[in-house]
C-alpha cells in the first residue's frame, strides 16, 4: 500500500493531509514553512507515498525539498483545481485533504514543472527583463523631469553619456533639486545597464542553454531575448503536442465559449504565459523586416484591416517556427513553410 499525501503551502505554513487508497485519513497537520522542518517532517515517514501540491510562489522550494523522500511528486493547476474543487467550505485542512483526495483518484489537473536548473535561469531572465523595465522608467522619468522645466533637449540623443552631461551643464534656470533628480536618475540608468548586461551574458553563455539559443536565431527575425525566453518558459518543447497547444499557451489565440451549435469568441486569452505573450507580441512587430514569411503574413492581415491580427498572426507563426527548430533539433530553412 502507499500513501497519499496532499499539501496546501502558505508563507509561513505547510498543511498536510495523509491518505490511504480507500480514503481513509493517516495523519495530518501544520509543518513550519522552512527547509529544516519540512525535511525533518519528511524524513520521518517510513512508508512509500505520492505527495501533490498545488502551483504557487512558493511551490518551486517546495517541490525540490520534498522530491527526494517522495515516490512521485505532482503540481496541480491553479484555476483546473479551484474549477474541479469549489467547495463552500474553504479552509487550509480542507484545502489539503481534496487535493490528496484527487491525488488518490487519479482526478489532479497536472501542471508542468520545469527542472531546477531551468528554474533557477528563469528566475534570472525575469530578474532581467525587471531591471529593463525599471531603466525604460527611470528614462522616462529623466525626459518628464526636463519637460516639467519647460528645458529643450534632443529626444534621440538624451540617453547617450556625453550628451546628458553637456545638457546637465548648460541648463538654465532649473531648480537645484531637479539637477539632483537628473544625477541620481542618470546614475540608476547607467546601474540597470549594467546589471542587464551582466545577466544576459550569463545567460547566454550558460553551458546547457547557449546551443539550444544559437539555434533558434537560426529563425529569421528571432532574437537572444526572444530565444532565451521561449527556450527558459517553454522548458521542454515536448511537452506540447502540437503548435496549437503552443500558441495557446503564449497566449495567442482568442478565448472561446460556444454551446448548442453557437460560438462566441472573446479576446485573446488571458490564460497564458504572459512572460511569452509580451515577447512574441513585440518581436512580431519588427520580424518581419528581417523574414520575408512573415512580411507575407503581416501584409496579407493588413490588407484585411487589422494592425493587431497581423501583429497575431506573425506571432503565432513564429511560434511555429519555434516549435519546429527546437523540436527537430536541426536549424531553420525558409523552404520549410509548412509548419503550421
Amino acid at each position: 500500500m502507499i500513501d497519499y499525501i496532499g499539501f496546501d503551502i502558505h508563507k509561513k505554513t505547510i498543511s498536510y493531509c495523509v491518505k490511504q487508497g480507500d480514503g481513509k485519513i493517516l495523519d495530518e497537520g501544520v509543518v513550519g514553512a522552512t527547509r529544516v522542518s519540512l525535511t525533518a517532517w519528511a524524513g520521518q515517514r517510513h512508508k512509500a507515498w505520492i505527495g501533490a501540491m498545488e502551483a504557487t510562489l512558493f511551490t518551486g522550494w517546495v517541490y525540490d525539498a520534498l522530491k527526494p523522500y517522495a515516490v512521485e511528486l505532482k503540481v496541480a493547476h491553479p484555476p483546473m483545481l479551484k474549477a474541479i474543487a469549489a467547495s463552500k467550505r474553504k479552509n487550509d485542512r480542507v484545502d489539503a485533504r481534496m487535493i490528496a483526495d484527487l491525488l488518490r483518484c487519479n482526478l489532479l489537473p497536472e501542471c508542468y514543472i520545469a527542472p531546477a536548473e531551468i528554474r533557477e535561469l528563469r528566475r534570472m531572465l525575469r530578474y532581467r527583463n525587471l531591471v529593463v523595465s525599471e531603466a525604460v522608467r527611470m528614462k522616462n522619468r529623466i525626459a518628464g523631469l526636463l519637460m516639467e522645466t519647460g528645458s529643450e533637449y534632443n529626444k534621440q540623443r538624451l540617453h547617450g553619456a556625453r550628451y546628458f552631461s553637456q545638457l546637465l551643464e548648460n541648463l538654465e534656470e532649473v531648480p537645484e533639486s531637479v539637477l539632483h533628480m537628473l544625477t541620481l536618475s542618470r546614475a540608476s540608468v547607467d546601474m540597470f545597464r549594467s546589471v542587464e548586461r551582466e545577466l544576459r551574458r550569463r545567460l547566454l553563455n550558460h553551458p546547457h542553454l547557449s546551443d539550444r539559443v544559437e539555434l533558434l536565431q537560426t529563425v529569421s527575425g528571432v532574437g537572444e531575448i526572444l530565444s532565451l525566453t521561449w527556450a527558459l518558459e517553454v522548458g521542454e518543447v515536448d511537452r506540447f503536442p502540437s503548435i496549437p497547444h503552443a500558441v495557446s499557451y503564449c497566449g495567442l489565440c482568442s478565448a472561446e465559449n460556444s454551446s448548442a451549435g453557437i460560438q462566441h469568441r472573446g479576446p485573446i486569452s488571458r490564460k497564458r504565459n504572459r512572460h511569452l505573450q509580451v515577447i512574441l507580441i513585440e518581436a512580431a512587430k519588427v520580424a518581419p523586416r528581417w523574414n520575408p514569411r512573415l512580411r507575407e503574413i503581416r501584409d496579407r492581415e493588413r490588407e484585411r484591416g487589422s494592425r493587431n491580427r497581423a501583429t497575431l498572426a506573425v506571432a503565432r507563426r513564429l511560434v511555429a517556427y519555434l516549435v519546429s527548430v527546437d523540436r527537430s533539433g536541426k536549424p531553420f530553412r525558409m523552404e520549410d513553410r509548412n509548419v503550421a
